[in-house]
C-alpha cells in the first residue's frame, strides 16, 4: 500500500481518533489506527471495542491496501512535520515508511488481520443537526455519575419521539434534562438508549470540527450499538445495558416559590463564596428572604464568606444547603442570561431553569438539598 496525503488532513483526522484509541491495553492492536487506501481516499479507523470512529481524508493512492500503525506515535510524529504532502508506504512485513520532504521515517506496524471488525450501520432512525445534539450533550454530560459501579448512570438517556428529542443524565444527587424539537424533522420510530459518557465526549469533538452547526448527522441503532454519521465521519458506540431510572418521578411537579437572577452575577457570587466551603462537600447555604438572596459558607479554620443579591421575593425566609459545584455546572452550561431558581423548603429539591420569554426549549436541573 502506498499513498500521499496532506499533513493537515491527516493530523485533523488522527486527532479525532485519539480519544477512542486505547493507550493502556492488553490488546496491542487497539493502540493502532487502521489505515485503508482506496481510490482517492484514505480511511482511518480506531476502536477500543466500546467505541469506534471511522473517518476519511482525501489522498492520492498509488497502490491500494490496508495496515495498522500505532496511533499516538503516528500523530506525534506527523504533527511535527512541515506543512505539505506526506507519502506513506506499508511493506509486506507491516513496517510503514513515511517520507515528507527531506524527512524519512520507519514505524513498526501490525497486520490488519487482527483489527476488530466494526458493525455495519443500519437504516437511520432520525436526522439531528450536530449543533442541536452537541448543545443537549453540553447541558447534561456534567450530571453523569462518575461511580463505575452505577453503570446505568455512566451515560445519558437519549429519547427520540417523532420530532422531539430528550436527553437526561443523573448521578443520584442531581438530574439534568433537556428537551427540544428536532428542526431536522420527525424520526421514523420512537427510540430510547443509554449513551455512554465517552461517546458523548467524542460527539462534542466531532461537533467542534463540523464546518457548520446546522450540519445534519444521521442517527441509527441496533440491538447493541448506536451510530452517528456526519459527512465522512462515523462514530459507533456500544449501548449501556440496564434500565435508566424513572426520571419523570424525580422531577418536581410544582414549586412554592420562584426567583429570577442574573446568571453571571449568581455564578460569580457562588464561585467567590465557595472558596470558603468544605473541600469535600463544597456545601454553601442559599437563603431567600425579603427581596434578597444570600449566599454563605464558612470554614472555622480559614474563614467565611457571604454575598447578597437583589431579587423579587416576598415569601417566608427559606435557607437551603447545596453543593456549590453542582450549581456552577448548570450555570456554566446555561446559554441564557437569566436563571429561574425554584424551591419549596429546606428539605425539598431545588430546581434551576432558564428564565425569559424567548426560551424555546425545556431545560430542567434538579439538585437535592444538603444538611449543613
Amino acid at each position: 500500500m502506498e499513498f500521499t496525503v496532506s499533513k493537515a488532513d491527516l493530523v485533523r483526522e488522527l486527532n479525532l481518533s485519539q480519544g477512542v484509541v486505547e493507550k493502556k491495553t492488553t490488546i496491542p492492536i487497539l493502540s493502532n489506527v487502521l489505515l485503508e487506501a482506496v481510490e482517492e481516499s484514505l480511511m482511518l479507523t480506531a476502536t477500543d471495542l466500546e467505541l469506534a470512529i471511522r473517518c476519511h481524508a482525501p489522498a492520492r493512492v498509488k497502490s491500494s491496501g490496508a495496515g495498522t500503525i500505532p496511533a499516538k506515535k503516528l500523530l506525534d510524529y506527523v504533527r511535527l512535520l512541515p506543512e505539505g504532502d506526506l507519502t506513506i508506504r506499508l511493506t509486506e512485513n507491516h513496517w510503514a515508511n513515511l517520507t515528507c520532504g527531506r524527512s524519512k521515517t520507519r514505524i513498526a506496524g501490525m497486520s490488519k488481520e487482527s483489527f476488530p471488525e466494526l458493525p455495519l450501520m443500519p437504516e437511520p432512525i432520525a436526522s439531528i443537526p450536530i449543533g442541536v445534539l452537541a448543545g443537549m450533550i453540553s447541558k447534561t454530560i456534567f450530571a453523569i455519575s462518575a461511580e463505575e459501579s452505577r453503570f446505568t448512570l455512566n451515560g445519558a438517556l437519549l429519547w427520540i419521539r417523532e420530532n422531539l428529542l430528550t436527553m437526561v443524565a443523573t448521578d443520584g444527587h442531581r438530574l439534568s434534562m433537556v428537551e427540544m424539537e428536532n428542526p431536522a424533522g420527525a424520526a421514523t420510530e420512537p427510540y430510547r438508549a443509554l449513551l455512554p459518557r465517552k461517546a458523548m465526549g467524542e460527539l462534542l469533538k466531532i461537533a467542534a470540527e463540523a464546518p457548520e452547526k446546522e450540519a445534519v448527522l444521521s442517527f441509527a441503532g441496533d440491538e447493541n450499538h448506536l451510530f452517528f454519521r456526519l459527512g465522512n465521519r462515523l462514530l459507533t458506540s456500544r449501548k449501556l445495558t440496564g434500565n435508566f431510572p424513572d426520571f419523570e418521578r424525580v422531577l418536581p411537579k410544582s414549586h412554592s416559590y420562584t426567583v429570577e437572577l442574573d446568571r453571571d452575577e449568581l455564578r460569580a457570587s457562588i464561585e467567590r463564596v465557595a472558596q470558603f466551603s468544605d473541600e469535600r462537600s463544597r456545601a454553601i447555604k442559599v437563603r431567600f428572604s425579603d427581596n434578597e438572596a444570600m449566599l454563605h459558607s464558612s470554614m472555622s479554620e480559614s474563614g467565611e464568606s457571604e454575598e447578597t443579591l437583589p431579587v423579587e421575593y416576598g415569601g417566608p425566609t427559606v435557607e437551603i444547603g447545596f453543593n456549590a459545584l453542582y450549581l456552577m455546572d448548570f450555570l456554566r452550561a446555561l446559554p441564557e442570561s437569566k436563571v429561574a431558581f425554584h424551591f419549596k423548603d429546606a428539605q425539598s429539591a431545588g430546581e434551576l431553569t432558564p428564565a425569559g420569554e424567548d426560551v424555546s426549549y425545556k431545560y430542567r436541573y434538579v439538585v437535592m438539598p444538603m444538611r449543613i
